[in-house]
């Protein structure tokens, strides 16, 4: 007797992907639902927060047997995957602008997850405790720093790695070069890609670590999570003068200083405060306000509040971000109700 054609896994798992999207997906399952009646959840977006939303992703499964797939592709396929509704949710590190909220047509809320620091990322076993000013960063990645001598270190050429898709990572960390710098301000801009004037291009926060972590001499920018091993941070000079490492202390004093508006968007370049660490962001996810079902919305409400629950967002300062806290993490809660069928 013939057996009922059955898909593979592989099929069933390439069904529930949004086309197109080179993906790190979390869990193997079909489109259906997860434990419990909820549906599957499929989002894309930023590599910056991915540590923190896979490990809640494992963890949700684990703990109420509903599925989470994030795929970590950057801010800007994460927004364009979102606007485009192609996935159940978005990730970004840049707050949506105005035209991007008017052009989704099913109302989309931004809910902060998380804080993190962008820190100057370098490989050299001979400069073990790296301290920059602010120019100095700048001018690195301006290519008129090419010799490691020049930052007080023994004699070696020094080999920048950048971002080579569009991310939320790159948008604040050229944005605080802006403030650094008058030149690149005018010469390269700010941006979630920008025309960079010298370096070696990978993809996402794993990529850039990668490539910092393999070839010794280089230097790099990545979110805090993503330094281990021989990809070290530098201390970095704050607005105060002071220098500074990026931890969850620096990162917090830098991101309570951060006033949020009415769509919990808000960004500084340079934050006040001796104790502040200077190249700080939110992370945000997106989600519709209409046109998912009520299951759906359900599903994603679940979700977010919690990950939006203390006990979670400790667990992100263990893996190297800046957990909310206060009116933040109030208001973040809040937001999620706005998420409707």
């Amino acid at each position: 007797m013939l057996l009922p054609h059955r898909p593979t896994l592989a099929r069933l798992r390439r069904a529930c992907l949004p086309g197109g999207l080179g993906a790190l997906v979390l869990g193997l399952s079909a489109c259906g639902s997860g434990g419990g009646g909820l549906p599957s959840l499929n989002g894309a977006g930023a590599s910056f927060p991915a540590p923190a939303y896979q490990r809640w992703a494992a963890d949700y499964k684990t703990a109420k047997g509903h599925q989470v797939n994030y795929q970590s592709v950057g801010s800007g396929q994460g927004v364009r995957s979102f606007l485009a509704g192609s996935v159940d949710f978005g990730a970004t590190d840049e707050s949506l602008s105005d035209e991007d909220f008017k052009a989704g047509k099913r109302g989309g809320v931004q809910i902060p997850m998380l804080g993190g620091t962008i820190s100057p990322a370098y490989n050299n076993p001979d400069c073990p405790s790296l301290k920059l000013t602010q120019a100095q960063l700048a001018d690195i990645f301006l290519g008129k720093i090419t010799n490691w001598s020049a930052l007080g270190c023994p004699d070696r050429p020094l080999t920048v790695v950048h971002r080579s898709d569009g991310s939320g990572t790159t948008f604040n960390f050229t944005n605080a070069l802006a403030c650094f710098s008058a030149e690149w301000k005018k010469s390269v801009g700010v941006g979630k890609a920008v025309q960079w004037p010298v370096g070696l291009a990978a993809r996402g926060n794993e990529g850039v670590a990668g490539v910092i972590q393999n070839t010794a001499g280089t230097i790099g920018y990545v979110n805090q999570a993503y330094l281990r091993g021989t990809v070290k941070p530098a201390a970095l000079q704050n607005k105060a003068g002071k220098f500074v490492l990026p931890d969850a202390s620096s990162g917090a004093a830098a991101l309570n200083s951060i006033k949020l508006d009415e769509r919990l968007a808000g960004e500084d370049c340079n934050p006040e405060g001796a104790e502040s660490y200077p190249i700080v962001a939110f992370t945000w996810i997106l989600a519709y306000q209409s046109g998912q079902g009520e299951q759906k919305a359900e599903a994603i409400r679940t979700f977010l509040l919690w990950a939006l629950e203390e006990e979670r967002q400790k667990q992100a300062a263990e893996l190297g971000f800046v957990p909310l806290s206060g009116e933040v993490l109030q208001r973040a809660r809040q937001e999620v109700a706005k998420i409707k069928d």
